[in-house]
């Protein structure tokens, strides 16, 4: 299947040099350049959120009171006020102290629009008080803190808005504006950053279009879609009701996933890996986050900001070759019609939009399918965004695994029993309770093997969506199963690169010669996104074990892996992800260097910390090590693994009582899941501690239950305090969690 992959990549390729404007060549021109042919698009696209995404400051672009208006958030008043034409805000900077900045630029019109505040090195910073652009009536035309919901952001912490998180360069320009050079330079920390049009223009997401221009110049267009391949109308697709079906069905599959790819550049929880490619598959150009706690909920129900591509791959809906044109005018970005009658597209009104069907009065807010199939998330304060995995609410999976559920997100006084109940007596009665997906990601994230069964059946489950597969072997993979190389294995030849990547990912804990043999075939793979997955997972392999000529393959993986972050220094994650490349091929300098730079851009950056911190054990410098973890546990008091990782650094320096100090630390910190407790336990043991040591693991054994290594510890330590049956119980308990989890 991956030559299939690389067979079809070519075809792409060659059919969309021809036909597109990826050839290369092709250049920049500007929206003008398309307006005189399309002109419907032109309008449309006109006062736009695409085309307000960024502005120049003026009267008329510039929202917010800057009439001397003032806002206090924290011990920091931050005063907005005029001189002559311009528009300044005064407010604390990077040092805490406040200091006047002229507004540069606005960004984003509704429901929220922020400014940009220019500071050195090239930066502009989105600021986090923001002008809520709602109508007053809906609690808008206010300034507001979008982190109002947390205690008060100071200048020492990277969320301030002078801090990397907010910085316009790394986390905003490539969503906001046209062809966007980031330009960022490692050896003066400086941005240079360029675009050639300040909002997203046609040519954000179709592509350079010169070679386009010139062929309709020279009335060549024959055969090429208008307006380029990607967001091409044509992707709808013609749907019709067959006799007898209440559901609309595509009349020809979907080619490829161009358009819904190329949506999900800006519309989806990813990284950036390099150059963007018009038509090429996502994971070509960007990482994408899988289903994981806590971007998402158990049941792939949206939690942090994860945008709308991950949501949608999920549903039903992308299953069916429902496309972003279906619902969404691209170039208004507004819906093709109005309540239930973007829904009825599709699904007839005679049976959906019934009160038979959704249970509540015609005019109340149940009745919109909207508000059962896409329940919202607030974000940023103010700005509500709907969740694209259209599924149906199910309080069962609330009581469970915590996933929320339409029905009490709206009656917000009642409970997710009341809602069960609600359902059972309309006659619902889910089937799939005890094998849902979200039970066994649940029981994953918390660490019980008896997830094992649940999460290979999804795995093996070709008829599953790509994504939740996906999410299954990275879960997988965490328990280190025996057969997991064979499982892999299975999954690393599909068509699919995002099971690829995850399948890669999922092998971490094979040893570093096995997971060499199983992934060398994909050193070359058509997809850089796993390629990136494959660089990091054979960086530690060793030479001695390789033959002649596969270290070349190798070494030029590496290289290009090494020249993709490069572009992307400014970026703490990416430090760590070269330091952690390079740690496992031993240049412990450059990784050092990586980790103190990731540290300086964000010195809440815990993984890195950790990371730094062990790197100096292991070189024998204990005492920088000691101070690193200590820093750290006076930024981030509340973060239990620097307490642990300190612990563990004091029980090898011989002071056990101080080490249980940060230990204990370490495991009241720590809630779903086990590592801390467990080490914690083990501390006491080794301590004479036993009784202690028996009562942490008994009560962890309660809170996360089917965790092996808990329960052998809880037979050994009962033995030892001569209680046989306390032993039995616990020897029956791991019986029947390793059956369970096919152990055996």
């Amino acid at each position: 299947m991956i030559i299939v992959a690389r067979i079809q990549r070519l075809y792409w390729l060659l059919l969309l040099s021809c036909l597109t404007p990826i050839a290369l060549g092709a250049d920049y021109l500007g929206n003008s350049a398309c307006a005189g042919c399309h002109v419907q698009q032109q309008d449309d696209w006109l006062n736009s959120h695409h085309d307000l995404a960024m502005q120049t400051v003026s009267e008329q672009t510039v929202l917010g009171d800057f009439n001397d208006a003032r806002f206090q958030y924290g011990e920091t008043i931050t005063r907005f006020f005029r001189r002559d034409t311009e528009f300044w805000v005064e407010t604390d900077n990077a040092a805490g102290e406040l200091e006047a900045f002229k507004v540069a630029y606005v960004f984003g019109v509704y429901p929220l629009q922020q400014l940009l505040l220019p500071l050195s090195g090239g930066r502009l910073q989105a600021l986090s008080i923001a002008w809520d652009s709602r109508p007053t009536a809906q609690g808008g035309q206010r300034w507001y803190h979008i982190y109002a919901d947390q205690a008060p952001i100071t200048a020492d912490d990277p969320l301030h808005w002078t801090g990397p998180y907010h910085n316009w360069n790394t986390r905003c320009a490539e969503c906001h504006s046209t062809n966007v050079r980031k330009n960022y330079s490692a050896d003066t920390r400086r941005f240079d950053t360029r675009y050639d049009q300040i909002d997203v223009g046609c040519e954000a997401c179709h592509g350079p279009g010169s070679q386009h221009v010139e062929r309709a110049q020279l009335g060549d267009l024959e055969g090429i879609a208008h307006g380029g391949f990607a967001m091409s109308l044509a992707g709808r697709g013609t749907w019709r009701w067959t006799e007898g079906e209440a559901i609309a069905q595509r009349q020809s599959a979907l080619e490829n996933n161009a358009q819904i790819d190329n949506c999900g550049r800006c519309h989806a929880r990813r990284s950036t890996l390099g150059d963007y490619h018009y038509g090429a598959d996502l994971l070509d150009t960007h990482r994408l986050a899988t289903l994981r706690s806590p971007l998402y909920w158990p049941d792939g129900q949206i939690n942090d900001e994860v945008y709308v591509y991950g949501s949608f791959i999920q549903s039903k809906m992308h299953q069916a070759d429902v496309v972003c044109t279906n619902c969404h005018n691209p170039h208004s970005n507004t819906l093709l019609a109005k309540g239930n009658g973007l829904c009825a597209q599709c699904h007839q009104p005679a049976v959906y939009d019934q009160k038979q069907h959704h249970r509540h009065s015609p005019a109340s807010p149940g009745a919109q399918c909207v508000e059962c199939h896409m329940p919202s998330q607030v974000y940023m304060g103010v700005d509500a965004r709907r969740d694209h995995s259209m599924r149906i609410p199910r309080p069962d999976l609330s009581l469970t695994t915590g996933s929320p559920n339409a029905c009490t997100q709206c009656h917000q006084d009642q409970s997710a029993s009341w809602a069960l109940d609600a359902l059972k007596k309309w006659g619902i009665h889910f089937t799939d309770q005890r094998n849902h997906p979200a039970r066994a990601f649940h029981s994953a994230q918390r660490g019980d093997v008896r997830a094992l069964t649940s999460l290979k059946a999804i795995i093996d489950n070709n008829d599953a969506t790509a994504i939740l597969r996906a999410s299954a072997i990275e879960h997988y993979g965490q328990f280190s199963p025996p057969d997991l190389s064979r499982t892999a294995a299975m999954i690393l030849t599909s068509e699919d690169a995002l099971l690829r990547a995850s399948a890669v990912r999922s092998t971490s804990a094979l040893a570093p010669q096995q997971r060499y043999l199983l992934l060398r075939t994909l050193i070359d793979d058509p997809i850089l996104g796993v390629r990136m997955a494959v660089a990091e997972a054979l960086a530690g392999t060793p030479r001695g074990a390789l033959r002649g000529k596969d270290i070349a393959p190798l070494d030029a993986l590496l290289a290009e892996y090494e020249t993709v972050q490069s572009a992307h220094l400014d970026m703490p994650s990416v430090q760590l992800q070269l330091a952690n490349v390079w740690i496992s091929q031993g240049k412990t300098s450059q990784a050092e260097s990586a980790l103190k730079e990731a540290l300086r851009i964000n010195p809440q950056f815990v993984a890195a910390r950790l990371n730094l911190s062990d790197l100096f054990r292991q070189t024998d410098r204990e005492e920088q090590a000691r101070a690193l973890l200590v820093k750290g546990i006076k930024l981030t008091p509340e973060v239990g693994a620097l307490q642990h990782s300190l612990g563990l650094l004091e029980i090898r320096a011989g002071n056990i009582d101080s080490a249980l100090v940060h230990l204990e630390a370490a495991a009241s910190e720590e809630a779903g899941e086990s590592r801390h407790r467990y080490v914690y336990a083990i501390a006491l043991h080794d301590t004479g501690k036993l009784e202690q040591a028996l009562t942490v693991l008994e009560r962890l054994n309660t809170d996360l239950p089917g965790n092996p290594e808990v329960l052998y510890a809880l037979i050994g330590y009962a033995k030892a305090l001569g209680d046989g049956a306390k032993a039995g119980r616990y020897s029956a308990q791991l019986q029947a969690i390793v059956q369970t989890a096919g152990l055996r």
